[in-house]
């Protein structure tokens, strides 16, 4: 018997993926389930998602209009099928999401029955968005916490960063398969191995390669880098979001301003109270995100001011504090009543649009390995994710993998033996502050150089940067022992590279891709993906 866990899946990432996925795994047979958190079991970006989950539930929406809002906002690059497939789930769950106790805002209708409250955000032409208060993140993820809590063969790991998936290959099997993931245990400072039939990805986004982001400090890429050492292909990294209204205060850290704001009313205005959407898009506030960010960052640099407003005020107060609870009293702790102000916002990295490439039912490229929730290339959002489709695309292909795995479990034997983490060779590092300074290094040149607007020398500097830095990266990882720091920064320098290679390759601009240098969309041949292969190492 081996002398560490094995898994019939394992799943890395705790996020509403993760554990959807876990939950529906776990009512479907007695299965040895193992889920690991890299930090705290609440810190991922699902808690702080503050939106809500876009699904069809008005009498007078419809899912071919869904359908067309998000074909429109992914800019020519979405896959019609897997949009359909991702919008016909929405309802359904919803009602899972009912059935696990998430308290979703309800509202009377004009008959006296009581339904859930539904907001509209930037990009959709129906109200559609379902919510609870301005926490909706919270909401979820607490229920989901409780019940996956509540289930027999869950085994939950908090404080576990892998480090590195394990294949048959290198075992040196002639089959490729993954059989399990080295993971640090930031508890005890020791590697432990973990061995699994089938291994999960749902480590959510890598926007903390930004300076500036709303996500949480764990959002570094750590499975789009997992994956692309397993040999997976990458797609579509040069579509990193920019959420257009993150809070700008000195004691404010990555607090984000729900596109719901917007939604109900918020109007963005200049320092001497004056409107600008009007001269950027027919929809004003309700433009796409790439459509906001990009001008509420020209009139940053055209006017040289440090942000621009978001006013609210104009609702009834008692309004803005009942659908926004959360936003009106961080706010006013920091001395902002936007009952009766206006609130200072900045762009920031929020989301990423691609990832791992994966098929319908999550599956990447390698046998055993899926990919769910914002790590995944589903091709869903194309180059512009559309408002609230996030939490609908974990809910859905968490159960796509559900299904897939189930069906096909029985085809996965049980891994091999797997050799112990072996640090022999290394010693314990007098040199913490060279990781500290090249973490600091990256995500400034990736917002000065690769940010909301690029051009090719912008990403040629970026890109003589980063080979720098992979290379000292390595050598460091190559001779002192893992640290969860060390670990992020070696995650985030691919992620940095495979953000710029994509962006060098693509030769317009679309959708979040804007570079000054190609200021058009090429409408002359049917938009492709840009995909990177770590065999190829160039586009498909």
């Amino acid at each position: 018997m081996a002398d560490y866990p094995v898994y019939d899946v394992l799943i890395i990432g705790s996020g509403a993926a993760g554990l959807s996925l876990a939950l529906r795994l776990a009512k479907n047979g007695p299965l040895r389930i193992g889920v690991l958190s890299k930090s705290s079991l609440q810190d991922s970006n699902t808690y702080y998602a503050q939106g809500g989950i876009s699904a069809v539930l008005d009498l007078e929406d419809s899912l071919e209009a869904h359908i067309n809002d998000t074909l429109k906002a992914g800019a020519g690059l979405c896959d019609p099928d897997i949009v359909r497939l991702t919008v016909a789930r929405g309802k359904e769950c919803i009602d899972w999401l009912l059935e696990q106790g998430v308290p979703f805002t309800r509202e009377e209708s004009e008959t006296g029955a009581v339904r859930l409250h539904l907001t509209r955000e930037g990009g959709h032409t129906h109200r559609r968005v379902v919510h609870a208060a301005d926490q909706t993140g919270r909401a979820v993820y607490n229920s989901l916490e409780e019940r996956t809590k509540e289930i027999k063969g869950i085994d939950l790991f908090e404080y576990y960063n892998a480090v590195d998936l394990i294949s048959t290959r290198k075992l040196g099997f002639a089959e490729e398969r993954v059989v399990g993931a080295y993971a640090f245990n930031a508890k005890t400072s020791q590697v432990e191995c973990l061995g699994a039939r089938v291994v999960v990805l749902a480590t959510g986004g890598a926007s903390k390669v930004y300076l500036y982001t709303s996500n949480p400090d764990i959002a570094t890429g750590d499975g789009v880098a997992l994956a692309w050492r397993a040999g997976c292909r990458i797609a579509n990294m040069e579509f990193m979001q920019f959420h257009p209204t993150c809070l700008y205060h000195p004691d404010a850290y990555s607090f984000l301003i729900s596109e719901a704001l917007r939604g109900e009313g918020g109007r963005l205005i200049l320092p001497d109270g004056s409107a600008f959407m009007h001269r950027f898009d027919s929809r004003n506030e309700l433009a796409p995100r790439d459509v906001v960010a990009r001008a509420i960052d020209y009139e940053i640099k055209r006017l040289g001011i440090d942000c621009v407003y978001l006013d609210i005020s104009h609702k009834p107060a008692d309004f803005i504090r009942d659908h926004f609870p959360n936003i009106y009293s961080r706010c006013l702790e920091l001395n902002i009543d936007i009952t009766k102000q206006p609130i200072p916002v900045v762009p920031a990295a929020h989301y990423t649009c691609g990832g791992v490439l994966t098929d319908r039912n999550a599956r990447t490229d390698i046998l055993g390995l899926y990919a769910i929730g914002e790590v995944a290339c589903t091709g869903l959002h194309g180059a512009n994710r559309m408002a609230s489709n996030s939490l609908l695309e974990c809910l859905v292909f968490a159960k796509q993998a559900s299904i897939d795995i189930l069906k096909s479990l029985a085809d996965f034997c049980e891994p091999p033996a797997l050799p112990p983490w072996d640090e022999s060779q290394v010693s314990d590092s007098d040199e913490e502050v060279v990781v500290a300074h090249n973490w600091d290094e990256i995500r400034r040149f990736m917002w000065d150089y690769v940010g909301i607007v690029r051009t090719d020398k912008r990403l040629e500097r970026a890109l003589h940067r980063v080979d720098l830095l992979k290379r000292e990266i390595s050598e460091y990882y190559s001779n002192f022992k893992v640290t969860s720091d060390l670990l992020e920064l070696r995650n985030l320098v691919i992620v940095a590279e495979l953000i710029i290679r994509s962006a060098m390759l693509r030769k317009e601009s679309r959708g979040l891709h804007y570079t000054l240098d190609y200021p058009e969309t090429n409408s002359d041949a049917p938009a492709k993906p840009t995909i990177l292969s770590p065999v190829l190492g160039n586009s498909s």
